[in-house]
C-alpha cells in the first residue's frame, strides 16, 4: 500500500510538473541585435517580457529593443559617451560595454558616499547625481525608473547630465497604459519603502533583497517628462518577431535634449 501510494505521489509531481514547463513552447528564427548573429528565440513560459530569450547570448525582448533603438536614432553610438544606470550582463549592456569607446556604468549603494567607487563600481543615486552637466550623450535605463521615489528629481539630473541633443533611452513597464499614473510607494524615515498598495519588489543585481516598485507608469510618463525636463519625448513600440521582440510592456521611451 505504501509504495503504491509512494508511486502515485511521483506519478503526480512528474505529471505537475511536466505541465507546468511543458504546456508552453514559442519559437522564432532571426537577428538578435544584441550579439549580431542569426539566432533562435526560444521560450518555454508564457511570460514572454522574461523568458522569450536568445539562444545564442540569452538577451530578453526589452533588451533586443533597446539595442535596436540606440542603432536607430544614435547610429554613430560607439563613438558616443554613455552613462547607463544599473546595468545587467546580458543584452544591449554587454554590448555597450564592449564596443561603446567611452561607456560608464553605475549603480547605487545606498548609503555610501556618492561618486566613490564600491565594489569597483561607480555609486550614483540618480536623484542627485555627482556628475558634472552635459556630460553624456546618451543616458541607457533598463526597467530602472519604476523604482525612483522622487522621479521627478531623477528625470531633472539625467537632463541636467545630458550634452544638447543626447538622449535618455530607456525602457520601463508601463503597467497603467491609459490609466494616469499611480504612486505606489513612498520612502519612509529610515529609507525604507512604505508601500501604498500591494508590496512589489523586482530584482536587484547589487541587493539581495532586490528593489521595491514605487511607481506604476502609465502613457502619461511622457508628459511628466515633458513636464519637468522640456526634453522632446516619444515612445517607440516594437512587434517584430525578426528581432524577437514581442512581449509585454515592450515599449522604449527616448527623452531627447533639445540642441541650441
Amino acid at each position: 500500500m505504501k509504495n503504491r501510494l509512494k508511486k502515485y505521489i511521483r506519478k503526480k509531481v512528474k505529471s505537475l510538473y511536466e505541465n507546468r514547463i511543458g504546456s508552453f513552447f514559442f519559437k522564432q528564427q532571426g537577428y538578435c541585435p544584441c550579439c549580431e548573429q542569426d539566432v533562435v528565440f526560444i521560450s518555454r513560459h508564457q511570460w514572454l517580457r522574461d523568458y522569450f530569450k536568445c539562444t545564442q547570448c540569452g538577451s530578453i525582448p526589452r533588451e533586443r529593443a533597446l539595442m535596436l533603438t540606440i542603432m536607430a536614432q544614435y547610429p554613430q553610438w560607439k563613438q558616443l559617451t554613455i552613462h547607463e544606470s544599473s546595468p545587467g550582463n546580458s543584452g544591449h549592456s554587454k554590448r555597450l560595454k564592449k564596443e561603446a569607446e567611452s561607456y560608464l556604468e553605475t549603480q547605487f549603494f545606498y548609503g555610501e558616499t556618492p561618486g566613490a567607487i564600491v565594489k569597483g563600481v561607480r555609486n550614483e543615486d540618480l536623484e542627485q547625481q555627482t556628475f558634472e552637466d552635459e556630460r553624456f550623450d546618451l543616458v541607457i535605463t533598463s526597467d530602472v525608473m519604476e523604482h525612483i521615489y522622487e522621479p521627478d528629481k531623477a528625470f531633472k539630473e539625467i537632463h541636467r547630465t545630458l550634452k544638447p541633443g543626447g538622449a535618455h533611452i530607456f525602457s520601463v513597464p508601463l503597467i497603467n497604459r491609459f490609466k494616469p499614473t499611480q504612486r505606489w510607494a513612498t520612502k519612509g524615515a529610515q529609507g525604507e519603502p512604505v508601500f501604498l498598495f500591494e508590496p512589489e519588489w523586482h530584482g536587484n543585481p547589487v541587493d539581495h533583497k532586490g528593489s521595491p516598485v514605487t511607481m506604476h507608469w502609465g502613457y502619461d510618463i511622457v508628459d511628466y517628462i515633458k513636464e519637468h525636463t522640456g526634453a522632446e519625448c516619444e515612445i517607440v513600440y516594437y512587434d517584430d518577431l525578426d528581432h524577437g521582440i514581442r512581449a509585454e510592456f515592450r515599449e522604449i521611451i527616448v527623452a531627447k535634449k533639445p540642441r541650441i
